[in-house]
């Protein structure tokens, strides 16, 4: 995991005590706007993710398909010319080719000779460039997404208020893959969560229960810390448009996995009252995690809070969990290994093998062959 300061938003310096999600990095040429500083002092950009609603027909799928090549194409080739360039250097490379000799020393190596800066910056703003631009916004410049907005329907565009990159205990107010891949899900399988009371451990900036909102009739979207529930609420704020009047409530809570018992204290932000806890009790049948998995200790207390609610649900119900699985070089062993992972993988098993007289439950996994509402790299390791 790594971190980022920005000298310059575009040129990220990589650290070691922080982390970075790669989602925005994937939007060449998109302005993220800096709304805002948080309450810890960590810069709060705005940004506007397209629904694809239509996706069920073949055209639809092969425009989503079509878009997320193009921008994996775009990663790997973020600096690279356009045609034209790479025309004008092949017919470069082809001139210079017959004098190859003379760019060999004395020994018979070969001297690479760098392309002078005034060739790279030739046409510099005609260059498709994997860049992320944020824009500050200045008082007076409400508007100052205006003209990507009007491309866009209000149906069709969710505004998630997001920081770049965090502390490993801030990871909940970037915005993740697995995110995405279960907002899809939900998308996919609407009728399912239809009138559903839903809720959601580490909800984080609230986009998967945001989505979840636009077809259950409630979402509990629960986390931990004021700063972040703050900004899961004003992301909640600014999606009521998504939300058909008199339904698709959601409702931003707190929820320590750390904590034996609901916060009720009605000094607290974000608690809970009696007959919000009774009405999770009664109705709830769906819950949802995303991208939450990355700590042992806490996948543990995830766990334990998972039994503990749904030993107490009045329904049965079912879970579901989205992750990406994290690659990492130890030095332990010596190896690429996915620890996180497997921990997850090994207290999942111990949830499906309790012996329980109340209580069973049962795990099986979804293909990832659904359509896609969102443009992201639908990655194997989702």
């Amino acid at each position: 995991m790594v971190d980022v300061t920005e000298k310059e938003m575009d040129n990220p310096t990589f650290k070691s005590d922080t982390v970075l999600s790669d989602v925005h990095l994937h939007c060449p040429n998109k302005r993220h706007l800096m709304v805002r500083l948080n309450a810890v002092g960590q810069p709060v950009f705005l940004s506007y993710f397209k629904l694809l609603w239509n996706t069920e027909d073949s055209a639809s799928k092969k425009q989503v398909r079509e878009a997320t090549t193009e921008r994996e194409h775009q990663y790997r080739s973020g600096d690279e010319l356009w045609d034209k360039d790479r025309n004008n250097l092949k017919e470069e490379r082809e001139l210079n080719s017959e004098g190859i000799e003379a760019l060999l020393d004395d020994d018979g190596d070969l001297e690479v000779v760098r392309r002078p800066r005034s060739a790279s910056d030739l046409e510099a703003e005609d260059l498709l460039r994997d860049r992320v631009y944020p824009v500050i916004l200045m008082k007076g410049e409400e508007d100052a997404f205006e003209d990507e907005e009007q491309e866009c329907t209000c149906s069709d565009v969710v505004k998630i208020e997001h920081t770049m990159a965090t502390p490993l205990e801030d990871v909940g107010k970037q915005v993740w893959r697995a995110a995405f891949l279960l907002a899809d899900y939900v998308l996919f399988k609407r009728d399912t969560f239809r009138c559903r009371s839903v809720l959601e451990l580490g909800g984080g900036t609230g986009i998967t229960s945001i989505i979840m909102g636009t077809v259950a009739k409630r979402v509990y979207c629960t986390d931990v810390g004021e700063d972040l529930l703050a900004m899961c609420e004003q992301n909640v704020a600014l999606n009521k448009h998504l939300m058909d009047p008199g339904r698709g409530e959601v409702k931003v809570k707190e929820l320590d996995w750390l904590k034996d018992e609901f916060c009720t204290d009605p000094e607290a932000p974000y608690s809970w009252s009696e007959e919000e806890i009774a009405d999770l009790h009664d109705h709830c049948t769906v819950i949802m995690a995303a991208d939450v998995f990355y700590d042992d200790d806490l996948t543990d207390a995830l766990f334990r809070t998972l039994y503990r609610i749904t030993h107490n649900l009045r329904n049965s119900c079912t879970v579901y969990l989205a992750l990406e699985k994290r690659l990492n070089f130890t030095l332990r062993h010596m190896d690429v290994t996915c620890e996180a992972y497997s921990h997850f993988r090994n207290t999942l098993n111990d949830l499906e093998n309790l012996q329980d007289r109340k209580m069973k439950y049962t795990v099986e996994p979804i293909k990832l062959d659904f359509c896609q509402f969102l443009v992201y790299e639908r990655i194997e390791q989702l």
